[in-house]
């Protein structure tokens, strides 16, 4: 969960609005966190996506895979055992990850 914990954190301090951290272990052996974020532009949906997997990466963190990052509209990085995904507000509004996976608690992030 640290890990996790840590790319919640990166978002915060790069200003991603809405930071929820879903704990999915209860509700799904696909991973064991889903980390949901929105920026306000998609520039800035790219370049917070970005400083998570830079940050993390000199933690030693690597990311498996990037999906959307050309587009910025809605990025996900998978991590294996935790999932960030960055959305433009429209995007996140009409997916809604979170009613989606109503069933998993959310976790609480330390500002």
């Amino acid at each position: 969960m640290s890990s996790a914990r840590r790319a919640a954190q990166v978002l915060l301090d790069n200003k991603a609005n809405d930071v929820v951290m879903l704990d999915l272990r209860p509700v799904t052996d696909m991973a064991d966190f889903f980390i949901v974020a929105s920026g306000t532009s998609d520039t800035h949906v790219r370049a917070t996506a970005g400083h998570v997997v830079e940050t993390l990466k000199k933690e030693g963190i690597r990311v498996h895979s990037v999906e959307g990052m050309e587009q910025g509209r809605w990025v996900l990085l998978d991590y294996v055992d935790f999932v960030v995904h960055v959305f433009h507000p429209t995007l996140r509004s009409f997916y809604q990850l979170e009613r989606l996976w109503g069933d998993a608690p959310a976790v609480a992030i330390s500002a």
